[in-house]
């Protein structure tokens, strides 16, 4: 995992906004003085403030050498908690938006071949490391599955690639196909996986015993955690930078406890899916309750997100 280490803060108009399928809007975001965005990989998204103090990440779904804009596509979700629908409902093409970003916590990494996987709105980080994967011409494939054909987002543009994607909508072709999608990998090929948790746990117990490192994936939302509550302990948080002891209780997250003891913290997502709020570990065990870290990461116990992990000791000691 990467964390950007120069992410910036803008205010920037919304130029354009399209229809890429049913239920899918995209926004164009630039500059309203026309300067050049900050520079991006494949697999970085951006924080956007859509109303009020609502905060959601989108990732960057457009061409990473064109600093004119940025282009996030938004899914129109029932369930969700008011920024899809603003977005569909209430944003406008003029209105402006505070953006924060870009972060990469889905790195595009060089290999022989990528095999790509996308469910649903899974496909936006993935378009641009398609976009990367013909510019270094390296060998690659795309496996898209969505609900219905129509409810797919960019196949005109994915058309261009031929036969290199494979675009199986449920309603007609039934659902992936892992076995044909993803055999034993050859030596030097990555898979990158991006959609709803249902395809990315099945996704994970197919790749079991794959070498480490061979499988990436992207969460939108938090795994699915079980914590038994009455086994939490209160923790004592040594905030070396800021010099202060802070007493977190058993049933407070470790993020609210130090912002409420005047420590000032970076987040975004309060789920342990974005990567703002990695503090590093000089200190103690961490208990990673995130779905960011990778295995490897989370074993050595270096780094935490403090908006949802705890500690297995009494004590922590952060940089922070």
């Amino acid at each position: 995992m990467s964390v950007a280490t120069e992410e910036q803060e803008l205010e920037l108009l919304v130029k354009q906004m399209t229809l890429e399928a049913d239920g899918v809007l995209s926004l164009r975001l630039v500059h309203p003085g026309g300067d050049p965005l900050p520079e991006w990989s494949p697999g970085a998204h951006v924080d956007l403030t859509l109303k009020g103090s609502l905060v959601r990440q989108y990732s960057l779904c457009g061409d990473p050498a064109d600093r004119s804009s940025y282009r996030v596509a938004v899914l129109r979700e029932q369930a969700a908690l008011g920024g899809s629908e603003y977005v569909h409902e209430g944003l406008r093409p003029g209105h402006r938006l505070r953006v924060v970003g870009p972060r990469n916590n889905f790195d595009f990494l060089p290999a022989k071949k990528h095999v790509f996987v996308a469910g649903g709105i899974g496909i936006t980080p993935l378009l641009a490391m398609l976009t990367e994967a013909e510019r270094q011409r390296t060998d690659w494939e795309l496996w898209y599955g969505g609900r219905r054909e129509d409810s797919m987002a960019f196949l005109d543009e994915l058309a261009v690639y031929g036969d290199r994607v494979k675009v199986i909508p449920e309603e007609t072709h039934g659902r992936l196909d892992l076995a044909t999608a993803l055999p034993a990998p050859d030596p030097g090929t990555l898979v990158y996986c991006c959609g709803p948790e249902g395809l990315l746990a099945a996704v994970e117990e197919h790749a079991t015993g794959w070498p480490e490192g061979t499988l990436q994936v992207e969460r939108f939302r938090a795994k699915q955690i079980e914590v038994d509550p009455d086994g939490e302990q209160p923790i004592s948080v040594d905030c070396r930078r800021s010099g202060r002891v802070v007493q977190v209780p058993a049933d407070v997250p470790v993020i609210d406890a130090l912002e409420g003891a005047g420590i000032t913290v970076s987040s975004s997502c309060r789920d342990g899916i974005c990567g703002t709020c990695e503090t590093k570990v000089l200190a103690g065990t961490p208990d990673h309750r995130d779905s960011l870290l990778s295995d490897t990461e989370q074993a050595a116990g270096t780094t935490m997100m403090i908006c949802v992990s705890r500690a297995r000791t009494p004590e922590l000691a952060l940089d922070i």
